[in-house]
């Protein structure tokens, strides 16, 4: 979640928003320091500090804060014990913060960080009560005598070859994770009308352009309408090297691209790390909604580990006939 553009478009809207951030954790917690919680003055909210009691009494004193008027930070030391019904054993600091447009100046910078592709530190301090923020330049500056945060996210970069049922219903599933995708068809009128954030709809032209132009660690998936459109492109990015190279199909399909990888010179080992079908081996549904599902968990195992596919026999299931 794009945390100081959530508040500030809130604020914008009703006038006030709260700030709820895991400021500190020792032992086992629901969620790490940094795990924030925007709230609208109706309670409403986005993000979560790891629900349960926890997050219910956080609510509810974000609430009261709201409703008394911008004013003076609030740390809440809190043990997640019997008396919160939770069982993690551990204890956490809750920092819940208000702001109005008083405060939109001060973060205009914040929301402009964040807009960048990259993390961004902050150095924090009380001042009067309330959180006072700056982006790094100060770092390692004695006179802060506070803290630092982390914000911002590092998006893995996904190009989807192919805007049909499957690839649809992937660009979807993948919409709140954190995930850039370059969405590629060459046909005329193949993208709906609408599209989420983090995704950008492109007319392709040149395949091996958008192979050669890809950041080198990029997830790849092919999904068109066209075979001999699929075997162009997945052999480009087997060349390329990227830490996950998709390809929809079945066996047979894979059995007839790995013929004319041979030919075309691939070493085996690049071949072998295509993967084909795609998805968690043991989910065989071929419904979109569910090859999607499949697909992105395993889009997000690889991210986790910052590398390829591993352990997955590419012939335990089939994505098409």
């Amino acid at each position: 979640m794009r945390v100081w553009r959530q508040l500030t478009d809130l604020v914008a809207r009703h006038g006030s928003a709260a700030l709820i951030t895991v400021h500190d954790v020792k032992g086992s917690a629901p969620r790490e320091v940094g795990a924030h919680m925007v709230v609208r003055p109706d309670g409403a909210f986005h993000g979560t500090i790891g629900g349960g009691q926890l997050e219910f009494r956080m609510l509810d004193a974000a609430r009261e804060m709201l409703a008394a008027g911008r004013g003076p930070a609030w740390i809440v030391d809190q043990a997640l014990g019997p008396d919160l019904g939770q069982c993690c054993g551990g204890r956490v600091k809750i920092l819940i913060e208000t702001f109005d447009k008083r405060d939109m100046e001060d973060l205009a910078p914040l929301v402009a960080a964040e807009d960048g592709s990259a993390l961004f530190e902050v150095e924090c301090r009380m001042e009067d009560g309330r959180v006072r923020r700056e982006i790094s330049s100060t770092v390692g500056d004695d006179r802060w005598a506070g803290w630092h945060e982390t914000h911002g996210e590092v998006r893995t970069p996904v190009l989807i070859f192919g805007a049909g049922h499957v690839g649809r219903a992937l660009v979807l599933s993948l919409a709140p994770l954190p995930f850039s995708v370059r969405w590629l068809d060459d046909r005329e009128g193949a993208f709906p009308s609408h599209l989420p954030a983090n995704a950008k709809a492109v007319r392709l032209r040149d395949p091996e352009a958008e192979i050669a132009e890809a950041e080198p660690g990029s997830l790849i998936l092919v999904m068109t309408h066209d075979h001999p459109l699929d075997m162009a492109i997945t052999a480009a990015a087997l060349k390329r090297g990227f830490p996950y190279v998709g390809l929809i199909g079945s066996a047979t399909k894979r059995a007839r691209f790995e013929k004319r990888f041979r030919e075309l010179g691939l070493p085996e080992d690049t071949i072998r790390s295509l993967v084909c079908p795609i998805g968690i081996p043991g989910i065989t549904d071929k419904d979109p909604a569910v090859i999607a599902a499949s697909v992105t968990a395993q889009l997000l195992q690889v991210r986790e580990r910052g590398g390829a596919v591993q352990n997955l026999s590419p012939l335990t299931a089939s994505n098409d006939t």
